[in-house]
């Protein structure tokens, strides 16, 4: 079996995963924190686990036999900065009252109203590199672009949106190149004081709301109930911590694979250049397939004993669907190691399956369409500035995403009287 976990595996785990489905398609597995779980990588089962309902997704039915696993199975610092009660982490009829009043707030209507914010957002921070021929796509790009639209969506003041990106750096050990890593302890500092501004924004929502996310989470009501405070603002970390960070990967990540497959790309950006825009929408699906943004999706704990591609799984033991690893299974899709961009019929796993599928998948989806059509079309020629070797991947069982992305282009010529600043 080959080595998972280590930095080879980070930089290309799908020959590993090739290897689990092949020879032990629901393994169980000691991960790095010391907490042994269940992989599940075989398309089939992990459809069938990501519906199950004796999987539960709250850690109370974790059994945490291990003294260095307690703990351990969820979003750094989400339990001492009381965050626990969100969709990632309840079951129905929890889960089913919570995700009717959020998505009553989080509709596809808002979010296609939000598209003329994100091509501004995505226009300026190219404006902010493209004079200079180079940019590290992670840092400059994919990262600031969904801190500022979730931002915004949630309405969270501009003064206060460079608070939020420092914030999200933290949770994620996400710092500029060459500057040291958040010290320990960082992670959970980070996340309660996003808790606490969070709290205080519902306050001032409620006394005065608007038209924004978190204005519309406190309006959601169904048959009289309504979110309490604790539930809006652990939806609202959530919302934020899922949704950009879920995007940041697809954009690196699939920038990254256009790279790669340069002819794909050529056809990808001669369809944009031509305002034809169509392949974007199978590009994006093809590309979350690929090499998508969640490796693996949130932990679930079996309720009763079960099975799983007859694996016996005891109650109370961790299991972690593969998402990546069902997304490449040769008995659901041709060739998939492939990268094709005009796929068809394309029903892969990136953002889960059944009740727990992504609430902020269709937001996700725009900003990768817009991000990617705005960098094949104002940087036709960008490439990568350093081999693919020396590339790093951030760890975590949960997202697969770089860490930075150099690349090179000709620059955009700087508007006419502009003056280079040194």
């Amino acid at each position: 079996m080959p080595p998972l976990f280590d930095w080879d595996f980070a930089a290309d785990p799908y020959p590993a995963y090739a290897w689990l489905r092949e020879h032990a398609p629901v393994r169980r597995t000691e991960l790095p924190s010391g907490v042994e779980a269940w992989l599940v990588t075989r398309y089939a089962d992990a459809r069938q686990a990501l519906a199950d309902q004796r999987l539960s997704k709250n850690p109370v039915h974790h059994h945490e036999r291990s003294a260095h696993g307690k703990g351990k199975v969820g979003i750094p610092g989400e339990r001492s900065a009381n965050l626990m009660t969100h969709l990632l982490n309840i079951d129905p009829p929890d889960h089913t009252r919570l995700r009717r009043l959020v998505s009553k707030a989080f509709t596809p209507a808002r979010v296609s109203e939000f598209e003329p914010r994100v091509r501004e957002l995505t226009d300026r921070l190219i404006d902010g590199f493209a004079a200079r021929g180079e940019a590290d796509l992670i840092h400059e790009f994919a990262f600031p672009l969904p801190i500022y639209a979730i931002c915004d969506m949630l309405g969270v003041p501009a003064e206060d949106q460079d608070d939020f990106r420092d914030w999200a750096g933290m949770m994620l050990r996400h710092h500029k190149p060459g500057e040291p890593g958040p010290p320990r302890g960082g992670v959970g500092r980070a996340v309660k004081k996003m808790r606490n501004y969070l709290a205080e924004l519902i306050h001032r929502k409620r006394e005065k709301p608007g038209e924004d996310l978190i204005s519309g989470l406190i309006r959601a009501s169904d048959h009289g109930e309504h979110l309490t405070g604790n539930e809006a603002a652990a939806m609202a970390f959530i919302l934020l911590f899922a949704g950009f960070e879920t995007t940041v990967n697809l954009i690196g990540n699939g920038t990254y694979a256009l790279l790669g497959h340069p002819r794909q790309r050529s056809v990808l950006r001669d369809a944009i250049t031509a305002g034809d825009e169509r392949l974007l929408s199978t590009a994006v699906e093809e590309l979350l397939r690929y090499d998508g943004p969640v490796e693996m999706a949130t932990w679930r704990f079996a309720t009763e004993p079960l099975e799983i591609g007859g694996a016996g799984i005891a109650e109370g033991e961790p299991v972690l669907v593969v998402l990546a690893a069902a997304d490449r299974d040769p008995a659901k899709f041709a060739d998939p190691d492939v990268l094709d961009l005009e796929r068809r019929d394309n029903q892969h796993l990136g953002y889960g399956h059944g009740i727990h599928y992504c609430l902020g998948a269709p937001l996700a989806r725009l900003e990768g369409r817009v991000a990617l059509s705005a960098l094949l079309r104002r940087l036709p020629d960008v490439r990568l500035a350093v081999p693919p070797s020396e590339l790093r991947w951030r760890g975590g069982l949960i997202m697969r995403g770089l860490r930075t992305l150099p690349v090179e282009f000709t620059p955009e010529p700087r508007p006419s009287g502009e003056v280079q600043q040194e």
